[in-house]
């Protein structure tokens, strides 16, 4: 059964790969997603045809079918160092029996023929977090190299702070919504900025102190980034790299956000923001109410956090490292 499903899932990538090689005699492959029409034979293919290559980890999808170590909307790593049967069991992918025990098979296939640890150079962890889960896994700790998201904006001076407590994101469950909504509650003289679409837009439509703004392009989410005075991170899962979370560092705003996974690694508590004990409302409403009483050490970790972004999330750093990934392999 796990030969048949893989074979149906590898054939056309196989073909197409080969013909691409072929024609384009690429020097590396820097693979991102594979899943679900690609497939893992890529490496396979790049093996035999000597060909290194280099794969992103943009979430935790080798061993978590979920991809996201979550269920029931707390964290699950109940797949993490074992096979991923558990999750077709609590049909973690699509609520689906059948969609899981797809997902699955593919993972377990290429763990037992040594696809992961064998035919791929190197991996791009996004943070040390995602270095250290990757381990855990059972992939090679020397092949493993971090290189964070980047964004290329133009780089402004931190100016007044004069709009509101600003959240940029998904509206859904793992991104700790209803904490969130939960603690704006506790604060109805301070309107909240919500940019963002999601399955929870509902239970914040209800509150006099949101302005539901919407999907907004980049430059109005920066125009919001360089006024509010920090912007809120919520999440109850292991958020990998938030693009949210460099573009808020580059426009020299602090963040407050979860103590959970890698936001614990990429905010520096009291530096360039605050965390709180995720999922607890009360911590939350801490957090904000210091904030707002706190407007200059806020903007001190503003400053600090842009620090941060010039140092490690510019465009100009990430190439370099990403050259220094693709030199070595």
């Amino acid at each position: 059964m796990l030969l048949f499903l893989n074979a149906i899932l590898s054939k056309r990538t196989i073909r197409d790969l080969e013909q691409l090689i072929s024609v384009d005699k690429p020097d590396f492959i820097h693979v991102h997603n594979t899943f679900p029409l690609i497939s893992p034979s890529v490496y396979w293919v790049a093996k035999k045809h000597n060909i290194p290559t280099i794969q992103t980890i943009h979430n935790f999808r080798l061993s978590c079918i979920q991809a996201m170590y979550i269920r029931n909307m707390k964290v699950c790593e109940d797949c993490l160092n074992k096979g991923p049967w558990r999750g077709v069991i609590r049909k973690c992918y699509r609520g689906s029996i059948l969609a899981s025990v797809v997902s699955a098979a593919v993972i377990q296939f290429h763990r037992i023929i040594g696809t992961y640890q064998n035919k791929i150079d190197a991996y791009i962890a996004l943070n040390e977090f995602c270095k250290k889960k990757l381990i855990e896994m059972g992939l090679p700790r020397e092949k493993i190299k971090i290189k964070p998201n980047f964004v290329n904006l133009q780089h402004k001076k931190r100016q007044t702070r004069d709009g509101n407590p600003l959240y940029v994101g998904r509206l859904s469950e793992e991104k700790g919504i209803s904490v969130l909504v939960n603690a704006i509650k506790s604060f109805p003289d301070q309107v909240f900025d919500i940019v963002g679409d999601g399955p929870q837009k509902e239970i914040l439509r209800g509150l006099s102190n949101v302005r539901l703004l919407g999907k907004l392009d980049q430059a109005g989410v920066y125009k919001l980034m360089q006024k509010t005075p920090f912007l809120i991170m919520p999440s109850v899962w292991y958020e990998n790299m938030p693009r949210t979370l460099v573009e808020s560092y580059g426009n020299a705003t602090p963040i407050i956000a979860s103590h959970i996974g890698a936001l614990g690694e990429l905010i520096t508590h009291m530096r360039t923001g605050l965390l709180f004990e995720c999922g607890s409302v009360d911590d939350l409403i801490n957090s904000i109410s210091w904030a707002l009483q706190n407007p200059d050490e806020m903007n001190k970790m503003g400053l600090e956090a842009h620090t941060d972004f010039m140092m490690k999330y510019t465009d100009k750093v990430n190439y370099r490292l990403l050259m220094e990934i693709y030199n070595n392999v």
